[in-house]
This record gives C-alpha cells, structure tokens and sequence, in this order.
C-alpha cells in the first residue's frame, strides 16, 4: 500500500465535506498473506511460525504497527483447503492485505506441488453457453455438468451455481471427473475463441498460481512488497516415482505423477523469473527420503536460512515504506483521515437512500429561515433502525443545495471512530477542520491540553465564523447516544444551547426509552428543534429492497417477492428492511425461502441461527461475544490471537483431526474469514489509535449478542481470555494446557500470541492494552489484578499518563476505581487530580508526574503500604534508575490527597472576576476579564456551558431562581439573564452607559426575588428592572462629579441607600426610584469610602473609609463602630448576618452583631504575611477563609477564638475573590486563569501533615547544600536564610539583585555541577526543600527536610 500526501484540493474538498473523490485510507498495519500448497510446506510454515513471525511482530511494534499474518492452510484438512469457495476467499484476504499493508504483504512458498485446480462455484451464462456447446458431443460429460450446476434466475445476469455433493464418499472421484471435463471444454471453446484467456485459468489454474498472479505478476507497479522462496530439491527427478517422492509432488486419483500440473508448475517458475526475479529467493535442498525434516541438518540449516531471509526482507520493507511516509508525511494527517473516513461511510449509507424527501426539505426550509439570525440546534430522533443516519448523511450531501448557498459541512457519525466516541477527540477534530475550513489559527497546544479550554474555543470558535463573511458551516452529528462520556453524564456540555447565525447544528439520537435524548432536553429547551424520523411507506420499503437488490444484481422470483412483502406488511423501518434483503439476496431463483421474521430482534436471532448452522455454534457465539466485549473493538490480528486462547474454541476446531504442528497451536485463520464474510454488513471497520478494529455495526445486533451469547457466566469467561490475551500471560513463549480431542492427553503447546508490554520502545506505547486490559479485567472479576498491575502500578499510570494525557488518565480511574474496594486507589486518583494543573501547564513528561505523585504520596507510604506505600517505592526506584537530571522528592512536600483541595480548574484563558454557586444545582458559575462565562458541574468535574455574549469584563454574576438562574454585569454595560440548566441567555438588557473606559468600576448587583426586580448600580447611575419582561423600572442618575462609592438595597426598608467619594447619603425608594432624603455622614470626616456592605435584618450599611474608620449608616443617620490603623479594604457578613470581618493591611478583624449594631468578636485579629484581599464565613460561622496577596489563604476556627486551622495554596496569583456552598469553597484570581475548589470538612478529619508551603517561587541553595535561601514573605528586599541541617532560620541579608530575581551564591552552578532549584509561579503548591537533585544517577543536593508544622513561620 502507498499513500502519498493529499493535494491542496483534495484537501480543501475534505475540509469542506465534499465526499467524491475520497483518497485511500491511511494504515498502520502490515499484513502478510501467506500463499502455499498444504502437504508440502508444513515444514516451512511452522519455522516461520516458530521464529520469523514473532520477530518481525516485535519489530513492527517497536514502530508502532500492527502485525498480522494471513496463512488460510494453517491447521486446516486438505479437503477445506481446496473448497470451492477457499480460492475466492483467498483472494479476498490477498486483496485485503495489499489494500492495507506498511510494505510486505504477499509471500509464496513454492516448492514442487502445484496445487489442485479447484472448480468455479459460479459459471456466467454466456461463459456457460460456450462451454456446453463443447460438450454436445459427449451426453455422460454434459449430463454431469447439467447435474452439477443449476441456473440461478435470480443474478443479473443469470449465472450457474456449482451444487454441493450429498456425500463425501463420491466426492473424490466426480470431482476429479469433473475438473478434467470443465477442462477439456474449456481448452476447445478457448481455441475456437468462444472465451477469453482468464476464462480459460479459471479451469486450469491451481490455487496458488492465482495467488501469485494477483499478488504479484499481475501487478503494474513493481513487486509491491511480494517476495517468493522457491524450495528446490536436487535430484527429485530421479526418485519421482518413488512412493516418498510423489508426496512432494502432484499426483492424480489413481496415484500417478499428474504430468499437467508439473507442467503449469513448471510455467508459473518461469513467469516469475522472467517478469520478477528480484522477489524469487532460491534454495537448493538436497535429496532426502523424510522430505523436510528438521531433525537433518541441512534441512535445519535451510529453515533457519529460510526464516532469516524472510525477517531480514519483511524488515526492510517496512522500513521502506516507513521512510517513504515520513518523507511525503502529510501534516494533519490524522484530521484528514477522520474525515475521509466519516465521508466514506457518509457514501456507502446514501447509496439506496429513498422516499424522506418531504422531511429533507421542510428541514431545508427551516435551516434557510434561521440562517440570518440566532437558533436552537436541531434534533432528529426516533428508535433504532429508523434510518437516522441515513437521513444525516443525505442532509451532508446535499446541505448546499437545502441551504441555496455554499457551505462547509462537517459530518461526524459518532462512535463509527475512536475520536468520534468521546467528547475531547471529536471536539478537537471539528474545531481544527473548521479552522483549516476557514483559514483561522489553529487550537493551540495549551488549549488542547484541557477539555474545558478545547469546549470554551469551540464556542468561539463558532462565533467567530458567524461574525465573518464566511461561508455557512453545517455541523451533523449522528447517534449522539454513542459518545461515551455523553451517556456516562448528566449533561452534554458542550452542546451550544443557541446557535449564531450562518451557524446550523443538526443531531440524532434515539428515541424509546431513557437515554440521551432526556438529556439533551435539558440543553435544547425550544419544542421545535426536535423533529421525529418515521417510517417509510410501504411503497418506499419496496423501493429500498428494490435498489438494494439492484446494487448487489440480484432480482428475485415473483413468489420470492411476495413472500419477502407479506413478511413485512407496511415495515417502514430501514434497518428490518436491511436485514430483510441480506437474507433475501442469499436466495437463488429454485430455492424455496422459510418465512422471515416480523421484528428486527426475531430477524437477528434469524440471522445468528443461520450462522451458527453454518459454522458452528460455538465458533459463532465466541466471536460475536469477543467482538462485544472488546472496549473499542478488535483488529483482525487480535481476534485470531484471541481465538488461539480460547481451549473451548480449539477443542471443537480440532474435534476430528489434529493440528499440524507438535509445539505450537493456532486457530485456523480460514474459519474467521468464511465466517467475516457471512458477517458481511454486521460489521464494522473503524480506527482507533492508527489501527482499523471491527465492531458491531448495529445496536441491535449488539442487544442480541449479549442477550444470545453473554448470560451468565459466560461473560466473564469472555471477558478473561481478552484479559489474558492484553495482559501478556500467554506470549513470549509462555505455553498453556490443552487437551484435544483426538489427542486424549493435556498438551502443553505455544499460542504464538502477540507480546503485550507495556511500552514497544521508549517511544511507543502499547495504546491497544491500555485501552483495553482494565476493561476487562473488572468485567472477567479480576480486581486484585486490576489494582496491583493497573491502577497501583507506577509503570502502568506512566505509561498510561504520557500516551493518553492526565484527562485519559483520571478516566480510567473514574471508570475502574468504584470497582475496587479499596479507598487506597481513591488517594491516588485524588493525587492525580492535584497534578493536574502542573501537568497541563508543562506538559505529560514522565519525570514531573514521578516528581509529583510521589510528592503527594509519601504522606501516606507507611500508613497504606499495601498500593500507596507500593506505588512510592516503585516510584523511588525509577528514580535510582533515570539517567537524567530530575527532581527526587524525598518526603511529602507537595499537597496531599484526601486533603481540602477538591478540584482544580484551568478552563478559562483570562483572569476571573466573578463568581456565584449554584447549590441546588451544585454548579459554579464563573465570569472572567475577556467577557466569557464557563458554568461548571462540580459532580462531573467539567465545563457544562460557556455562555458568551459578553464582550466586555464580566463584572458580578448573581444566581437565583433556586440555583437555576443566573444573571451577569458586565464593563460593555449589559446585563444578562441566562438558564443554568439548558446554558441558553433569556434577555439582555444595555444599561445606557457609555464607552469609556475610564468610567468608575464600583459595581453593585442586587436581585429582589420577591419583588422580581434587579438594581444595578455603577459609578453615578443606579437602574432597576423586571425580571420577568426586561423592562426599566426606573433609572437614577447621580452627580458624575461625586460618584456613589457604596450602594446596598435595604429590602425591609423598601429603600435604596447610597454613599458618595464625598460622603453625602443618599435615600431612595427602592420601589419607585424616588429621591426620599440626602444628608452627610456625621460620624467620618476626611475619608473616602472604600466598601461596603448592606445588613438586612438592621437596615444598616456597614461602611469602610480609606483611614480605617467603619460605619454603620442607615436611613436615620450614621454611627461610628470601629477605626482600624489602615484603609479598611473589605467587609463582609456571614450568611445570618451576626458576624462581620473587615479586612484591613495584613489583618482581618471580626465583629459580633448586637442590638446596638456589631462589636470586636476577638481580642486579636487574624494575621497574614501579605496583604489580605478577600474573606469569607463558613455557612455555620464556625470558619473563617481569609485570603492574601502572597496567594495563600488561611482558614480559621471561629469556634475557637481565632485558631489557625491550616493554610492553603491559592492559584500562584493574589486570591481576590471566595465563593462559599455548603462546606465548598471556591478561590480565585483576576490573574490567574485557574481556580481552586476546596472541601473543608476535612478539618473534622485526620490528615497527613501540612507541607511548608514556598510561598515566593524563587529558591536557591548553596554550593555545598548547607543553605537555603528565599524572600522574605511580604518584603521580598530581604532574603530568608535556612540553614538545613538544624532546620533554623540563620541569619538575613539583604538582597543586592532586584525583587523578581533568585539570589545565587558565588561560583557557577553549572560549572561546578550545583543546581539551582526553583518553584514555577504558576504551580506554586509547596517547597521544593525536602528534595534532592539527581544529575545522572548521582545526588548532587542532599535531603533539605521539611520545616515542622509546630515552628514559626520564618520572618526574616
């Protein structure tokens, strides 16, 4: 096979959606078709069996390719080996292998047995014709030929079919009569030019001949990865007649030389050394009476000569053709071939699209109607079998047409590819072909590395081409119930709610029972966006089948006909139609048919009996069941390697004759293909990572399977060989137990099963066993296994971490973990989470996620040796064996799991401003500097919506309406009201502000529920409107020149209070908008108010000024409560209102409510290193949250006179804003793009010890270790000194480099083999001191412990 890259239009034609042409598929695959007779090269099959093939398999893993070898004559009797459908078959896997073989994909074993010459299964009727006119002449020939073949009406045209013998005992002998009389007159019409030359072959050619000939001498463009070994023996002609003689060569019925045949033999060496002598490799064998054997040793020498030729030959070629693809690689190349293939399939389901045209274009209608304008996506549902997809993929094809202008079309028929079956791969492959669509940047890799950031650029992304003058883009997505994280969820959170104009989204999703059609209902709220998919008419039924049979030239009888229509009174459902007309195209003009079944399911059922009656029960329901079972699939190579573990399937194989080989068993590969074929439509082919799987194609077949197959016991069973085959246990020479049959002992035999490491090379891991080995192994029962060699083994978690991403990663966890009793696999998962951040920031390397995993467990090594204390040692071991630089923590220093840090989130690109929990709804919604706002489900741990519109800062979010509302302020002067639950904006309302940007950014927003108003107020401007209908209640405005500095709705009061720069009170009704009285503060003179914050229950505003003061104002006058030493810089109350923290300096004061207003709480104030930004009260105002500059936050027990209870890392940036739920709290920065959620419950818990948290990111150590050195926490012109073997503070010294820079001692550190070692500002979670460096496999620094919790902080 050879692909080149794609031309510039075949390219942009893909990225449009236009199906025709469509480029050969991409494959990393090499398959070898093996072509010999059966008797006289066992010998040579069974050495490359043994050695050649598990050699080259190794070597096509290490480049991250599949290997498979096809030998249809392994394990099989000679009487299947010449059948008369083995020659068509054969053909069709050489076809097969040629079409998707990396560079070897044909090799022939030549000896001296040219093979018999099988008699055609199906003569046409003129070829027919010719060859009867030859035999008039001879009634018992022509008789026998009358008697064996029967015309077929039914093909178009009319052909004749070989009848089956009824008994085996004549067989042998008619046979032969009968390929000797198709022979002679065939040679007679040929000569009188009745039929053509490959007519003729047909008649006279061996099996293998027509192998070499397709695979080789037929071929116009050089060998194409085919290679001969011609086996010669010296001398045979000499012995040709003796009995040992003639076993190596052709014989006729009575025993004789066949004369014929050696002669074709002879000609077949001769084409191949005249037309291709460079594949011939020749060996010259000398005369032995035991034929080959390997006990001699130049037949041993011969075989061992034999398998090295064909690694070494096999090797090259797919280095070739590897070097080949790198040179002509096509950049993208796994977007374009995700399209080509969903365009494929997209062609092959529109080839007997009928009737619907009524639905096609009321859907045009409507798609027209919205395009210029914003709309809900549209839904297309009904049950299975409806013809859904068919309908999808006529839309795709003809979306041009419907819409009356140009498109870019984007068709996806979703679980039909891996990336088509989770919501990450199928996001990205729209959002790049999109982009490469439209000519816009691509996602960059940061973006990529997070799911929220892949959701939050789709959104954009869509609005960006509506808002250009681009084409309309048109995205279907079939079968939405096959996304696997869709149906695993409460939502689908990526599905845009509206779409903008120039915009469509069309999808289908089943109907019938719960499922993800309920969900989507939740998103799409509007009635008219779900249209129903019915059945056909009758009629159009008839016309289906009708163009089925046409496509297929097949017709049938008029009895057939009725049969088939009486069997399906008025069935309009196109999947029942289908398996209608797989059965009716079996069905030849004289047979008569059994009635067929009424539903789809009996019609299934109908299907699996025939199969089964043809090839066995067992063989039936094993491969069916493996092909379920499997997670995403299996490749042919793995379901046979499968098949070769399976005793069960082996036993009846090889019920009544013996394998051919001593040391090694194999399923006969020739039983799968017969049986794949009779398969036909009922599989699918589908790529997951690079490899071509078969799947079942249809839900309900696959409903049927596992109600048929996987009962019982019988699923576990299954699901334990696939475990087996992934897990290794039986490869690499390992050898399992059998007892056959005909053998009566246990037999202890090699599988010759492909080697299931986890890495191939050290660059390429085992994709296929790590997608596929946990699932199997919860499902077959084998938990212990799963824990120790999956989810607590360290090489496993690597592996899995650097080939899939940390996303793919957790997921795992997420999927198996329940499984397990065991909270061991819990904390590492919790782990996990918490390297996310600095993972996603710096990207999958092996060495930072050691680094950080065993930074966070070691807390826990002693208390769970059993996974946790496992996981630290094999995590301490790879670093005694890493032979480059990296990090070794030697205790636990980074934040631990089962800590208060639940969730960190990265999905925003610019800073967060605001924040507002819905707890009902257990939702989080976030605004941030760019306008965007992400709602995030805290159960799934993901971006549900991103609601855009905003184009300006979003300013404050309220949520209401029992947490299913949310409305958002914004610095481009609009409000919106959004849905929280389907992600759709309800209104938008323009606050009349201008554009300046120098306009105050005092905000304030306040919803009345009960009177169904919401004020918002900025600068000099205060506005009220309706909830309900988006109208202006009133509109205040004030003196621009003495801006309100603090507003606050007192509700009890039906008034409005505000205070001014100036310090003039202001009263309105909160009603009306109506000026009801203005007067001074007399309480504060010479201050500016800097915040401020309403007390509902007194009808009170709790002040603060820019010198410290607080006041407590109020419609009848102003008091003062407290002066503080510096400008108070927040005030806030607990959720009763009887408690009130006023943040000033590095300080937070608490007050107490009394009758009187508030008064101290504590006799000292809670201390921070750093300035303190924000604060905030636990729901039972037993906790206090405070949070500083430096991006620490410190939680404090109220309940015990201002305990310190621990002291938390924020997002590397100052935490400005907290937002509390419950026992839930969630930290922010408007620097930060991340935000942290906290659990603080677990105060009531044990915890592993707190790690001394770096706090400045700059740390250095000094030549000899002795010393540490970092700035001083809140005056970074000091630098603290720790001396690290008595863990005491040493001395200070002033800092001579500027603030942003690290201090280094004298001498270069790289010179003299010292490190420096620092902590990024964006991943700042703990000291990077209890550690060493390794350069090599040599420490440089020692272990510089931890501080203990019990000493004080250092203070310079």
């Amino acid at each position: 096979m050879s692909v080149g890259p794609l031309s510039p239009g075949t390219r942009q034609r893909l990225l449009q959606g236009q199906a025709d042409p469509l480029p050969a598929p991409l494959s990393r695959s090499v398959a070898i078709f093996i072509s010999s007779t059966v008797s006289d090269m066992d010998a040579e099959r069974e050495a490359l069996q043994s050695t050649a093939f598990p050699e080259v398999q190794t070597f096509c893993q290490k480049n991250g390719l599949m290997f498979e070898v096809v030998d249809l004559r392994w394990g099989i009797r000679n009487t299947e080996a010449t059948d008369h459908m083995t020659t068509e078959l054969c053909l069709e896997e050489l076809d097969r292998c040629r079409k998707t073989s990396i560079g070897p994909a044909f090799v022939a074993l030549l000896g001296d047995q040219y093979g018999p010459c099988p008699v055609p299964t199906l003569i046409e009727e003129k070829e027919w014709e010719a060859l009867r006119s030859q035999l008039a002449s001879k009634p018992r020939d022509l008789e026998l030929v009358a008697r064996r073949f029967r015309r077929d009406e039914n093909a178009v045209p009319p052909t004749y079919l070989l009848q089956a013998l009824g008994t085996a005992e004549t067989q042998g002998p008619e046979e032969a009569t009968l390929t000797s009389v198709l022979r002679s007159g065939a040679q007679e019409a040929r000569r009188l030019g009745l039929i053509t030359q490959e007519q003729w072959h047909r008649y006279h050619w061996s099996v293998i001949e027509w192998e070499i000939d397709r695979g080789l001498l037929s071929l116009t463009d050089g060998d194409q990865g085919a290679t001969v070994f011609l086996r010669e023996i010296q001398d045979l002609n000499k012995h040709i007649l003796e009995d040992c003689a003639l076993k190596m060569v052709d014989r006729l019925a009575d025993g004789c030389l066949d004369t014929d045949a050696q002669n074709l033999l002879s000609g077949l060496k001769g084409r191949i050394a005249d037309t291709q002598p460079g594949v011939l490799k020749a060996h010259h064998l000398p005369w032995s009476r035991d034929l080959v054997n390997p006990k001699n040793k130049a037949h041993a020498r011969y075989l061992k000569e034999l398998g090295e030729q064909f690694v070494a030959r096999a090797n090259h070629q797919v280095l070739e053709h590897l070097r080949e693809q790198e040179a002509g690689r096509q950049e993208l190349a796994w977007l374009y071939q995700e399209i080509r293939h969903h365009l494929g399939l997209s062609t092959e389901a529109t080839w007997t699209f009928c009737g619907r045209q009524e639905l096609l274009a009321q859907l045009g209608q409507r798609l027209r109607q919205s395009d210029g304008h914003p709309h809900s996506p549209l839904v297309l549902f009904g049950p299975p079998g409806i013809g859904k997809t068919a309908l999808m993929c006529k839309l795709a094809e003809q979306m041009p047409g419907l819409l009356g202008r140009k498109t870019v079309t984007v068709l996806r028929l979703l679980g039909m590819s891996q990336m088509s079956s989770d919501a990450r791969g199928l996001l990205q492959s729209i959002c790049f072909q999109v982009c490469l669509a439209y000519g816009l940047p691509l996602p960059p890799a940061q973006v990529l590395e997070a799911h929220a950031r892949v959701v939050q650029f789709f959104h954009t992304l869509l609005h960006t081409v509506s808002c250009r003058n681009f084409e309309s883009l048109v995205i279907l997505l079939d079968s939405m119930d096959d996304v696997d994280s869709i149906c695993r969820a409460r939502r689908v959170p990526w599905l845009p709610p509206r779409c903008p104009p120039r915009i469509h989204l069309i999808l289908s999703a089943c109907s019938g029972k719960p499922g993800i059609l309920d969900i989507m209902r939740q998103t799409l709220t509007d009635p008219e966006a779900y249209w129903e998919v019915k059945p056909l008419s009758g009629n159009q039924g008839q016309e289906m089948i009708q163009l089925l049979l046409a496509a297929s030239r097949r017709t049938l009888s008029p009895g057939q006909r009725e049969l088939l229509w009486a069997s399906l009174p008025e069935c309009g459902h196109p999947g029942r139609l289908r398996l209608a007309f797989e059965e009716a195209r079996k069905w030849a003009s004289f047979t008569i048919p059994a009635p067929l079944a009424s539903t789809a399911k009996e019609a299934i059922h109908q299907l699996c009996a025939r199969l089964e009656q043809t090839h066995g029960q067992l063989l039936v329901a094993h491969v069916l069941s493996y092909i379920v079972s499997s997670r995403h699939g299996l490749s042919e190579a793995e379901l046979k390697d499968v098949l070769s573990l399976d005793d069960e399937v082996l036993e009846a194989v090889y019920q009544d004759w013996t394998p051919p080989s001593k040391e090694l068993l194999r399923f006969p590969p020739l039983l799968w293909v017969r049986l794949r074929r009779d398969l036909g439509h009922c599989l699918a082919r589908r790529p997951v990572d690079g490899f071509t799987l078969l799947a079942i194609a249809h839900r309900q077949l696959t409903e049927v399977i596992q109600e048929r197959y996987l009962s019982g016991p019988e699923r576990a069973k299954r699901h334990g060989v696939l475990a087996d085959f992934f897990s290794g246990a039986w490869s690499q020479g390992t050898k399992k137990l059998i007892t056959l049959p005909l053998v009566g002992k246990p037999l202890n035999l090699d599988r010759k099963v492909a080697p299931q490491p986890l890495w191939f090379s050290d660059t390429v891991a085992n994709l296929r066993k790590l997608k596929e080995l946990p699932h199997h192994l919860v499902h077959s029962g084998r938990f212990e296994e799963l824990k120790q060699e999956v989810l607590g083994s360290m090489n496993w978690i690597s592996c899995r971490g650097v080939s899939g991403g940390i996303e793919g990663l957790l997921e795992d966890f997420d999927l198996y973990g329940p499984h397990l009793d065991c909270p061991e696999v819990g904390l590492v998962r919790d782990a996990l989470q918490l390297c996310r951040p600095a993972l996603e920031l710096r990207g999958m390397e092996r060495s930072i996620l050691y680094t950080e995993l065993l930074a966070r467990l070691h807390f826990f090594a002693t208390s769970h040796p059993a996974l946790v204390g496992q996981l630290c040692q094999q995590a301490q071991s790879w670093f005694r064996l890493c032979p480059h630089p990296v990090l070794v923590p030697l205790g636990g220093f980074l934040q631990p799991p089962g800590g208060p840090l639940r969730a960190t989130f990265t999905g925003c690109h610019k800073g967060i401003t605001a924040m507002g929990w819905s707890l009902e709804e257990k939702l989080l919604v976030v605004g941030t500097q760019d306008g965007l706002m992400a709602v995030w489900d805290m159960e799934e741990q993901q971006v549900i919506h991103i609601l855009t519109g905003h184009t300006g800062e979003v300013r404050s979010v309220k949520v209401f309406g029992k947490g299913t509302l949310v409305l958002s302020a914004s610095k481009d002067h609009t409000l919106r009201l959004w849905n929280l639950l389907s992600g759709q904006q309800k209104f938008t309302i323009w606050d009349g502000g201008s554009k300046d940007p120098t306009d105050p950014e005092i905000w304030s927003l306040h919803v009345d529920e009960a009177k169904k108003v919401v004020y918002l107020a900025s600068g000099s401007k205060i506005s009220a409107w309706n909830l309900e209908t988006a109208e202006l209640v009133f509109h205040i405005l004030g003196d621009a020149s003495d801006c309100w500095m603090c507003t606050a709705v007192l509700a009890s009061r039906a008034t409005l209070l505000t205070v001014s720069e100036g310090g003039v009170v202001s009263l309105w009704s909160s009603g009306t908008g109506k000026l009801q009285g203005r007067h001074h503060l007399s309480s504060i003179k010479e201050e500016t108010p800097t915040c401020g914050v309403s007390v509902q229950k007194q009808g009170k505003m709790v002040t603060g000024f820019s010198k410290g003061s607080i006041s407590l104002v109020s419609p009848g006058g102003d008091s003062l409560l407290e002066k503080l030493p510096e400008a108070v810089r927040f005030l806030v109350v607990s959720e009763d209102e009887s408690l009130l923290a006023a943040g000033f300096g590095r300080s937070v004061r608490i007050f107490l409510a009394d009758s009187q207003g508030f008064h101290r709480f504590m006799a000292t104030d809670l201390e921070h290193e750093d300035t303190v930004e924000i604060a905030g009260f636990g729901p039972e105002n037993n906790l206090i949250v405070t949070a500083s500059r430096d991006a620490l936050i410190q939680v404090w027990s109220l309940s015990e006179q201002g305990t310190l209870l621990d002291i938390l890392e924020g997002v590397g940036a100052p935490v400005s804003l907290l937002a509390w739920a419950g026992a839930l709290v969630a930290s922010a920065s408007q620097q930060s793009s991340s935000l942290k959620v906290w659990d603080l419950t677990y105060i009531q818990k044990p915890r592993a010890c707190t790690p001394f948290l770096d706090r400045t990111g700059l740390t250095a150590v000094s030549h000899n270790g002795s010393y540490v050195y970092f700035p001083k926490i809140g005056d970074k012109n000091k630098v603290t000194i720790w001396d690290s073997a008595e863990v005491l503070e040493a001395g200070k010294a002033k800092a001579e480099a500027p603030a942003d820079r690290c201090l280094v001692t004298a001498g270069s550190p790289v010179a003299d083999g010292h490190l420096l070692i620092t902590s990024s500002q964006e991943h700042r979670e703990g000291s990077k001191l209890p550690c060493h460096f390794h350069k090599g496999t040599n420490p440089i620094v020692g272990a510089l412990p931890s501080r203990p919790n019990h000493l004080p902080t250092p203070s310079g």
